[in-house]
């Protein structure tokens, strides 16, 4: 008799490959996103699944970072990808109660819709945040009678933009805050005629691998790390579900990524006003120092000619604003650049470290200039001894 069973897909090894397939045309700020953007390609195939979804959400503080690219990835491992570049919320909620399936939302310059030159989305807003759960819907009044009909809104979304988002969207996403390219980072150019194909065979194996992982995620109750709770546990359930499906080393990388990722899910991204206040840093603060206090950081960006730091909206540069400012950029071991206790003559000092702001000012500013002036600007107060 002949055994008609289809041989069993590793799970583990097919995720290696997805990451793989990744790697070569994404650069990620993290080993823990490649580990998130890969489970969440696998967890769209077995959405039924899940109690919700969470939306991932490529962000970067300024254009060329790489985020449009990534979801051009993400739309060849997906299920029946929609790309929904400035759709509305009524043709996005007809497609997914639509007949032909539910398609995978893939929103483009998201910026346009949440940024603060857009005008009211009230509508698409309500769209994403309801959707995020299985039993989400959206309501609307359809026919001549007006008759009030609810619409499922239930789907995968990825989206890519500048900036930021609501809070009320960024709570329920896998965040990654995508950085420039750094100039000893090299990818493999994407051509669309071919490695379109390549993606869709792997996309075809991922749906293949959730059938026969379906019976086990379905109900499926992940451990979560420790610490992690609440929104984010939400947000992490199916991922990590995926990931035990799997087997292998993925329990172990997913939840790894997860804590990595919530840890730091509230950093924010800056436009370009950072980008000037890390060059005016590096090219007349803090050249030939290593470090220095927040009091003459600021004393010295506010006696800059032809700068906007003595003046933003009516008044200069403070301490709160430039902590804010550079806390929205990372250090090379991708944490939030923040102010420490640096000791001079007077006492501990709260300041900023060169060190910390080497890798943003790699990523983000252009190479300095023979132009560049060789000494740092000379405060208005008197100098500090460190």
């Amino acid at each position: 008799m002949t055994d008609t069973t289809e041989p069993r897909i590793d799970g583990a090894a097919l995720l290696n490959e997805v990451e793989a397939f990744h790697r070569r045309f994404n650069i990620f700020p993290s080993q823990a996103a490649y580990v998130a953007v890969t489970l969440w390609d696998a967890h769209a195939h077995l959405l039924d699944c899940f109690d919700s979804t969470p939306r991932l959400a490529f962000l970067s503080p300024e254009p060329g970072s790489g985020k449009s690219r990534a979801l051009e990835i993400v739309e060849t491992l997906v299920p029946r990808s929609m790309v929904a570049v400035n759709a509305s919320a009524a043709a996005l909620f007809r497609a997914v109660s639509g007949s032909d399936g539910r398609p995978t939302i893939l929103f483009d310059e998201i910026d346009t819709v949440f940024g603060p030159k857009a005008g009211d989305n009230e509508e698409l807003r309500g769209f994403l945040n309801a959707g995020h759960r299985r039993t989400g819907v959206t309501y609307r009044c359809v026919g001549d009678s007006q008759t009030v009909t609810a619409f499922p809104s239930y789907t995968a979304v990825a989206v890519a933009g500048l900036g930021s988002l609501p809070d009320t969207i960024l709570t329920r996403s896998v965040i990654i805050r995508m950085r420039r390219r750094a100039r000893n980072e090299t990818i493999e150019p994407f051509r669309a005629r071919l490695h379109e194909q390549e993606g869709h065979a792997l996309r075809d194996r991922l749906a293949d691998w959730a059938e026969q992982a379906r019976g086990w995620v379905m109900g499926a109750w992940p451990e979560m790390p420790e610490g992690i709770s609440d929104r984010p546990a939400d947000v992490w359930e199916g991922l990590l579900a995926v990931a035990d499906a799997a087997g292998g080393d993925w329990p172990e990388r997913a939840r790894d990524a997860c804590v990595t990722l919530v840890k730091a899910s509230q950093a924010n991204d800056k436009g370009s006003l950072g980008i000037r206040l890390l060059t005016d840093l590096r090219d007349h603060v803090l050249i030939g120092i290593d470090r220095l206090p927040t009091i003459a950081i600021l004393d010295r960006l506010n006696a800059l000619d032809d700068a906007p730091w003595a003046d933003l909206n009516g008044k200069p540069l403070d301490n709160r604003r430039l902590s804010k400012m550079l806390g929205e950029y990372m250090t090379a071991d991708n944490d939030p650049i923040a102010s420490r206790n640096i000791r001079t003559s007077g006492g501990v000092l709260k300041g900023f470290f060169a060190k910390d702001l080497d890798d943003a000012w790699t990523r983000y500013c252009s190479p300095p200039t023979a132009a560049t002036s060789a000494t740092p600007l000379q405060p208005r107060s008197e100098p500090l001894n460190l």
